[in-house]
Parts: structure tokens; sequence; C-alpha cells
């Protein structure tokens, strides 16, 4: 267990460590109470509806990937995750007085989220990029590990909390409380700007030009396994994380439950999530293809296990597994990417890893809720079962393609 958590022996990485937990948790808790007063209070329990802002928040991540790439690498990465991390606080400021103030309307949150969205799109590869500035590559893959289990122990305490304070005192609340969490990672940002030896750039001095926005594709697309990989991510992701979708559907639809019992769906999935980050940050070694393409299989099953679930206990628990295949694989994918790419390309190949997680999350949102609405929860998450299946077929066929390739040599 020391192994686990060795990383945060740096203490530079301890201090943004401590500021990211809390950072986590109210983003988890403005993700969920946005979501509920969508499905529950700005459209006739719409799944399509949750799926338009989740549509919103994340697309941004494909549209503005050559400029976030390049931003991530060729500007000071402290500097930046200040500014958006800022931003980000004034666009959950604007959310909570728009609702405290009972003017809120669905076309207001739809702005907020696109808003949120480009900002997240620069804010999401400088922030993977920049652990790679605090630690040395030996802790890498252990902070990468470590970094998914504050995402993820967010994930568990958030959707909790945020399902109470909202039935206590508003989902209005429940935003300005994420306003301030996010002071603790801006102090730090503060705090780490004498502690962090300057990163110099180490390619091309010039302005973006197009060459540069495509970096980050060449170089995956010359590495083909990484292509591979890139691939499945999509299809996994591109259904998979649109948790919120299905499971504020099956909330309200099929189990007729209120805010409280959504928050602890989302949590039990977050069970299993830290559950896989704690076991990538275990490995001594870095991911390999194997072992991601088994990993793909497992949210497959995971997937049918869900949908199947015929009570609201069972189907808690399935979650856990679910929430457990999908976290390794998604951690497995970003620190397999960060340590096959050299240092000066990683923040454009993270870019393009985080744009097809996030920018397929959002191009799988509309679909997922369309097949919630139209033919059942049950059915979206059926969809995402099939989605990982192809995904763990492709990596079964490139890897045994490799292995024969190999033999022929």
């Amino acid at each position: 267990m020391p192994n686990t958590f060795r990383s945060l022996a740096n203490p530079n990485y301890r201090l943004w460590f401590s500021g990211a937990v809390i950072s986590n948790i109210g983003g988890w808790l403005q993700r969920t109470a946005q979501d509920w007063l969508v499905i529950s209070e700005l459209s006739d329990k719409n799944a399509a509806a949750v799926g338009l802002v989740v549509f919103l928040q994340f697309a941004p991540q494909i549209f503005l990937l050559p400029i976030t790439g390049w931003t991530a690498d060729r500007v000071d990465r402290r500097k930046l995750l200040f500014v958006t991390q800022s931003l980000m606080a004034i666009l959950a400021l604007i959310l909570g007085v728009l609702v405290l103030s009972a003017q809120v309307e669905l076309w207001q949150v739809c702005l907020c989220a696109l808003g949120l969205g480009c900002v997240a799109a620069f804010d999401a590869p400088a922030r993977h990029a920049f652990v790679s500035d605090i630690v040395s590559e030996k802790e890498l893959s252990n902070a990468v590990g470590l970094n998914a289990v504050s995402f993820n122990s967010a994930r568990l305490v958030g959707p909790a909390v945020a399902g109470m304070l909202i039935a206590l005192v508003g989902s209005g609340w429940v935003f300005m409380i994420n306003v301030v969490s996010f002071l603790p990672l801006l102090t730090a940002l503060y705090l780490l700007r004498h502690r962090l030896p300057k990163v110099e750039a180490e390619h091309a001095p010039s302005g973006p030009d197009l060459a540069k926005f495509l970096d980050g594709f060449r170089y995956i697309w010359h590495h083909r396994e990484m292509t591979v990989i890139c691939i499945m991510s999509f299809l996994i992701c591109c259904f998979g994380m649109n948790f919120p979708v299905y499971l504020s559907s099956m909330t309200v639809h099929v189990f007729e439950g209120q805010a409280d019992q959504y928050g602890f769906l989302v949590s039990m999935m977050a069970i299993g999530s830290i559950t896989g980050a704690i076991i990538t940050a275990s490995r001594k070694s870095s991911p390999s293809f194997h072992f991601m393409m088994y990993v793909a299989g497992f949210y497959a099953v995971s997937c049918f296990a869900v949908a199947l679930s015929p009570s609201f206990w069972l189907f808690a628990i399935m979650l856990i597994a679910l929430g457990l295949g999908t976290q390794l694989f998604t951690t497995s994918t970003a620190s397999y990417m960060q340590l096959a790419t050299e240092k000066a390309y990683r923040g454009r190949v993270m870019a393009v890893v985080l744009a097809i997680a996030i920018g397929g999350t959002a191009l799988g949102a509309p679909i997922v809720g369309f097949i919630a609405d139209h033919y059942g929860a049950r059915a979206s998450i059926l969809l995402c079962g099939f989605s990982g299946t192809l995904a763990a077929l492709l990596g079964f066929w490139f890897f045994h393609r490799q292995q024969g390739t190999k033999h022929i040599e």
C-alpha cells in the first residue's frame, strides 16, 4: 500500500493533490445538481435534455483541440490552470445566482455548460500534462493513477452529498459551494509559482500553425498501437461515460426515485472507479496493451449485467463493477499514452486523448438520451455494452495480428 501513494512523498505534488481533491468534489457537486436540475425542473423528465447539456459541456474538446493541445505545450501550464480554474469558478457563480434568483431557464444552463466546456477544453490537457512538471518520470505513472483516485473519490463523495444538499437547500446553494471549492486549488497553484523549475519549450518556437495542430494526430498515427487504443477509447467513452444520462433516466423512470437516489447510484459507480484507480496506481509497471484489451471485455460484460439487473439494489451493486471496468480502461489509457509519448509532444497527444474521450462522450450523449427516452433507460445501457464489445474485439484482433506478424518475422 505505501507503494500506491509514493508520489505523495513529493511535497509539490502533495500540495497540488490536496487542492485538486477539494476542487474535484465541488465539481461533482455541481455536475450532479446540474443534471438533476435539468431532468427534474427544466424539462419534462427528458433524458435528451440532459444529453444536450452534456454535449454542450464536452463538445468543445473536439472543436478546440488544435488550439488547446498547442497551448498546453507552449504556455506556462501553471498560469494557464490558474486562469481556467478562475473562469470555472465565475461560471459556477453565475449559474448559482440564476438558480437562487429563480430566473434560471434551460437555455441559460446550456449556455453556462457551453462556456464551461470551452474553458475545460484548455484546462484538461494542461492539467494532465502539468503532472509531469511536478513529478519525475519515475513517479509519473503513479501520479496519474493518484489523480484518478482523487477524481473518483470526489465522484464517490460529491454526488451523494449533492443529493442530500439538493433536498435540504436546493441546487442553487450547491453551485455556490462549488465556487468556494475552487479556492484551495487556486491557492496551491499560487504557492507553486516559486517551487517548480521553469519548463522550457522543447520544440519549434514559432506561433501555432496547421502543422503543429496536427502533430498530436500524426504522432499517434505513426504509433499504430496508440491509434487502436484511441479507437477503443472512443467506442467505450462515446456511450459508457454518459452515465449521468442513463442513471438519471433510470432513477426517474424505472425506479421513480429522487435526487438522493440518483446521487447514491453515481456514488456506487464511483466505488468501482476508485478501486480501479488504486489498482492502476499500485502497478509497478505501466499498463500494457494486453491488459487494456481484457479490461475492455470486462467493461462490456459489466454493462450487460447492469442493464439486466431487475432491482434497484442489484442495479446499484452491479454499478460497482461497471465503474471498475470503466476506470481501469480510462486511467490505463492516460498512463500508457503519457509514458509512450516523448515529453515534447505530451501536451498535444494528451489533448487528442482527452478530446477522443470527452469529445466522444459529447457525441454520444444525445444518442444515449434519445435511446433512453424512446426505448427505455435499460436499452441505453445495453448500447454501452455493445460498444464495449466492439472495442474489445478490435483489441483482440489487433493484438493477435501483431503476434502473427512477430511470428512471421
